[in-house]
């Protein structure tokens, strides 16, 4: 008999959190209680936020329904080792979807898991190996949850930090948000040494370390991160003015056209013309038209046309075609 009542609710909501439907008399035997027992439990645990359906009749019970809200979860060694695992791997990799919500809930996880669990969850990540999409490079989970629990509680972090160039240096920032490109994780924070907000790329990151020195968060000059970040990655690199033709109809190209790049318009029914002002390498940009699917004319800029045309001769090379 469990005589614990927080020991007996705990356990009552682990069973509850199973997808079936529990009959009282069924919870009684396993908690060794009666069934009011059972019955003032169950309204304990409705006090405290959790959904509990109860259903009358010989085959009634009781179980958990979506609610309103997303009470605290109860999870077994396997559990909370899997959730773990899953949450780093796509972390570290910068997954497309896996932005910093889900970094935060692992650092939430990470910092209550006992010790034996957490080398459980280091030593399966060590042993496998992800196939993941992408050209992004990989980051040790343990940066992000660093950055991410000075970003909640509004921490300063220091870190070591290595430019597109080599060159080194020490960091100390007051950490905003990080950012999730798809490809990449970046950290958006105000750095204290330049007195002027800055991105980073987390991958360049290392040695992080939360200060444990609070701070009142700043206003960021664009409102979002998200915008900071793109406007900062347009201002380091070159733009240019695109124009491009489709041997295709608009809404079709706009179809398999990334969002970033705009929308195309028609010129008649099985053509259109693309103007977008980009920046970035040319000959990422060419491959990218190229698997498009359509046929394409680059008019502008010329830097792209001859891109282009080297790149089909090479592709031609590499197929045994003429040079």
């Amino acid at each position: 008999m469990t005589t614990d009542t927080p020991a007996r609710l705990l356990t009552l909501l682990s069973l509850l959190q199973t997808p079936r439907e529990w009959p009282g008399g069924e919870l009684a035997d396993r908690l060794g209680v009666s069934r009011r027992t059972i019955r003032r439990d169950i309204d304990r645990l409705r006090e405290l936020g959790y959904p509990v359906q109860a259903t009358l009749g010989a085959d009634g019970g009781y179980r958990l329904v979506a609610g309103k809200a997303m009470p605290p979860l109860v999870l077994d060694d396997e559990e909370a080792v899997a959730i773990a695992v899953g949450l780093r791997a796509g972390a570290g990799h910068a997954l497309e979807g896996v932005d910093e919500a889900s970094v935060r809930a692992l650092a939430k996880l990470e910092q209550v898991l006992p010790a034996r669990l957490r080398h459980r969850v280091s030593t399966l990540q060590a042993a496998t190996t992800p196939l993941t999409s992408g050209d992004g490079a990989t980051i040790a989970p343990e940066t992000l949850t660093v950055m991410a629990s000075t970003v909640a509680g509004h921490e300063r972090l220091r870190f070591a930090y290595r430019a597109a160039d080599g060159t080194g240096s020490r960091r100390v920032t007051e950490p905003y948000r990080l950012v999730s490109t798809g490809r990449r994780w970046y950290l958006v924070a105000y750095d204290l040494d330049r007195a002027d907000w800055r991105t980073f790329r987390v991958d360049r990151v290392s040695d992080p370390f939360a200060t444990g020195a609070r701070f009142t968060p700043r206003e960021l000059p664009t409102g979002s991160a998200a915008e900071f970040l793109r406007r900062s990655m347009y201002r380091a690199q070159e733009s240019y003015e695109l124009v491009v033709t489709f041997a295709a109809p608009a809404e079709t190209v706009a179809a398999r056209l990334p969002g970033w790049l705009g929308a195309p318009e028609p010129l008649d029914e099985g053509s259109c013309r693309l103007r977008a002002t980009v920046s970035g390498a040319k000959e990422w940009l060419a491959v990218r038209l190229a698997t498009l699917g359509h046929e394409f004319t680059v008019q502008e800029p010329a830097e792209l046309v001859e891109t282009v045309r080297e790149l089909g001769a090479r592709m031609s090379r590499a197929a045994g075609g003429p040079a």
